[in-house]
């Protein structure tokens, strides 16, 4: 099977490649230089006989009109060189949640790019994922308040990386059907918890406290709102909450 990895040297890119290539399918990198989705160009040579398309393509822009703007400009240029190229399904990356809540900044751009696909004309699979554990840190410090780590009384349910990148892969090969498939990780607890674990594994002294005020990337959120609510893939990597690092 031949599959093209849009975003193929990024955090998940990178790892859905080596998976796949793993398998024995042919796999090509689209990537800057060479592929740029945002400005269309180098697509639809990747795309010549593909099979699947891989969308793991991602910008850490805060500012929602241009985050908005990157995630449907980058997948309706990919969508449209796909069905010029006759390629078969599109699978993408989005986040555990969005579909529920009042989206706002970078998480409004996941829901346009959601939009997006939908209506892209390509048999599609969405496939959401809970906040990876890698992230906790950065998470905290986003959440931090003159020295104090604020964060909304919500549960998380982090999922490694690489299972992710796993979920992605076996998706790209076994086609679930246009449906949306989410994966988490094995723990669930309050966020305030995962979030005191991390400080405390790197060794950071700051205090974690749960502040029915705060937000989370510039939303209210419900206490689920960041968790499946139905059936989910499990991925196999621990954040071992309650043991040592």
């Amino acid at each position: 099977m031949k599959i093209v990895v849009f975003g193929g040297t990024g955090r998940i890119g990178s790892q859905v490649v080596e998976l796949l290539r793993d398998e024995g399918h042919e796999v090509v990198v689209a990537a800057v230089p060479e592929v740029d989705a945002l400005k269309g160009t180098g697509i639809a040579a990747a795309l010549a006989g593909a099979d699947v398309a891989v969308d793991v393509t991602n910008a850490m822009i805060f500012d929602e009109e241009e985050i908005v703007s990157f995630f449907t400009t980058t997948s309706r240029n990919i969508l449209q060189g796909e069905i010029m190229a006759g390629v078969g399904r599109h699978v993408v990356l989005s986040i555990v949640g969005v579909d529920r809540m009042n989206a706002t900044s970078y998480l409004a751009g996941k829901v346009a790019q959601e939009r997006t696909v939908a209506e892209g004309g390509v048999p599609y699979t969405i496939v959401r994922a809970t906040q990876f554990q890698e992230f906790l840190p950065g998470i905290a410090d986003m959440s931090t308040v003159d020295g104090v780590v604020r964060v909304p009384p919500i549960l998380l349910q982090p999922t490694a990386a690489i299972d992710v990148a796993r979920t992605v892969a076996d998706v790209a090969v076994h086609d679930p059907g246009t449906t949306v498939v989410e994966v988490a990780g094995p723990e669930r607890a309050r966020m305030s918890e995962f979030i005191e674990e991390a400080l405390r594994r790197a060794d950071d002294e700051r205090t974690v406290v749960e502040d029915p005020e705060a937000l989370y990337s510039g939303v209210f959120l419900p206490e689920d709102g960041l968790v499946p609510v139905g059936d989910a893939r499990i991925g196999e990597i621990s954040f071992n909450l309650r043991g040592q690092s």
